[in-house]
């Protein structure tokens, strides 16, 4: 693909890098979006997003890291190459939902209604940085004789060369579209706040859980010798997020009755 979108004087800008701060800036602008929608505070939620933004970004370096040791205890200073692709989505997850706790702890923003406005960023930012990594071609896929796979042939791409891959990155993308586009429009009849965001987390979780299979790249060590730590993540996240649906909606109906 294309690893470099230009070189100014001997400076190179990475494509990933220019999709990864275009979905994060789109991710912006929709939460500002529905922090006005829904009568919160938008300077508040801005301040938010970029302590978000830092967060997700060194815990989703933090957790590739940790699942490609091996490769970098002798390599430290590639630690700090972003560039070259590598973070993991759920690292950033779990490093961004601990900062969201400590600064809804602090501000006293409404819990509920913060998760559903992540529940809309996150697949939508989200579906335009695995553009990136497209055009890095990390995260790429097993070799396969479909139709649609891609041959990465540029000598600076991630993925190995002259073979056809399942696209996987682009399996994400559309998945991650497709959820935002589905949670767009059942925003506007939730039955209760957290709705959004659980859906998008049981969504996620699935999607990821199935496009693992296809991934070709190394993902850390095995789980019971065959799913991958997304996987498991994924699976887990599916499970969780349907005892939440299960007990958010529980309670919403007690309130209704008592209403």
């Amino acid at each position: 693909m294309f690893p470099v979108l230009f070189r100014i004087n001997g400076f190179a800008i990475h494509t990933y890098g220019v999709f990864v701060a275009i979905g994060v800036l789109t991710g912006i602008f929709m939460a500002r979006y529905e922090a006005r929608r829904l009568d919160l505070d938008d300077e508040k939620v801005l301040d938010l997003c970029f302590y978000i933004v830092l967060a997700a970004i060194v815990g989703s370096r933090l957790f590739y890291v940790a699942t490609n040791f091996s490769y970098f205890i002798s390599r430290p200073l590639e630690i700090f190459m972003l560039w070259n692709g590598g973070l993991v989505f759920y690292g950033g997850f779990i490093g961004a939902a601990i900062v969201v706790i400590v600064y809804l702890w602090i501000y006293r923003l409404p819990l509920g209604k913060i998760l559903d406005i992540a529940g809309l960023v996150l697949p939508l930012g989200h579906s335009i940085g695995r553009i990136g990594c497209l055009c890095a071609g990390c995260c790429y896929g097993k070799a396969c004789e479909m139709p649609w796979a891609i041959t990465f042939t540029h000598p600076e791409s991630l993925a190995p060369l002259n073979v056809p891959l399942h696209p996987t990155e682009l399996y994400h993308s559309l998945t991650n579209f497709l959820i935002f586009l589905t949670l767009f429009f059942l925003r506007r009849v939730k039955r209760y706040d957290g709705q959004i965001f659980w859906l998008y987390i049981l969504f996620y979780g699935m999607a990821r859980s199935v496009i693992g299979i296809f991934r070709g790249d190394y993902r850390g060590p095995a789980v019971l010798g065959m799913f991958s730590v997304s996987q498991v993540i994924g699976i887990g996240s599916v499970i969780v997020a349907l005892a939440m649906l299960v007990i958010l909606s529980m309670r919403a109906q007690k309130s209704d009755q008592h209403g």
